[in-house]
């Protein structure tokens, strides 16, 4: 008969009972909060936790960051890499505990970097989303109007206009017969012209991005 498995969590691939001796020097060692009342530290404890929890969605290299920073600590580290690794429910629940605990320890200035750290995760995710839709708005209008192709050149110059009314024309032919296929009951398709607009929009638009954001010479700061 199996053995019903001991609750605990994972210290620096360690498995600690929950009760044992070592779990009871490690919450010695983790009590802090000193000064809030008991509702207080209830809230902060569970702001904590709720913010390790979002941590195990954050980069590698912004966890490398954090860390090179001193703002999180290799226990703390490892730990979410242990929650990670476990699948069990109740397991992974007892691990986000124990990083809850250690979260507790962090200083309310690596609090704010961990904070930092995933506002900036979060807004490169937004900026990526929005890039895409935009370039999926300029494709579907080249696609139904002639003057956008005019428009799209006179904004990017550089692209190869020859190339994007050959795409544009054999895009709108296999629409085409997409649409006849539909009439059949078939699903639509994508096909490669409609794919490769897509791709010379999205490029012509991230090659415009870099030329904003690249810092050009001052003239007036050379003295000779």
């Amino acid at each position: 008969m199996s053995r019903k498995p001991k609750k605990g969590y994972f210290v620096r691939g360690q498995f600690v009972a929950e009760g044992s001796e070592l779990d009871l020097e490690l919450k010695a060692e983790l009590k802090g909060t000193e000064g809030l009342s008991r509702t207080d530290r209830k809230k902060d404890s569970d702001d904590r936790q709720d913010l390790g929890v979002e941590l195990l969605t954050l980069r590698g290299e912004l966890i490398e960051r954090l860390n090179a920073q001193g703002h999180m600590t290799d226990q703390l580290r490892e730990a979410l890499a242990e929650a990670r690794r476990i699948t069990n429910f109740e397991g992974k629940r007892r691990q986000m505990q124990y990083v809850g605990k250690l979260m507790r320890k962090l200083s309310e200035e690596s609090i704010e970097a961990v904070k930092d750290a995933l506002n900036e995760q979060r807004m490169g995710s937004t900026k990526d989303t929005l890039a895409l839709h935009l370039a999926e708005s300029w494709r579907d209008r080249l696609l139904a109007e002639d003057a956008t192709l005019q428009e799209w050149m006179n904004e990017h110059p550089s692209t190869d206009s020859q190339q994007l009314r050959a795409l544009v024309r054999q895009a709108r032919k296999d629409d085409a017969t997409t649409k006849a296929d539909i009439a059949k009951g078939l699903l639509p398709r994508q096909s490669r012209a409609y794919r490769e607009i897509f791709q010379l929009i999205k490029e012509q638009l991230n090659l415009a991005e870099d030329t904003l954001h690249t810092p050009e010479e001052d003239e007036d700061t050379y003295k000779p």
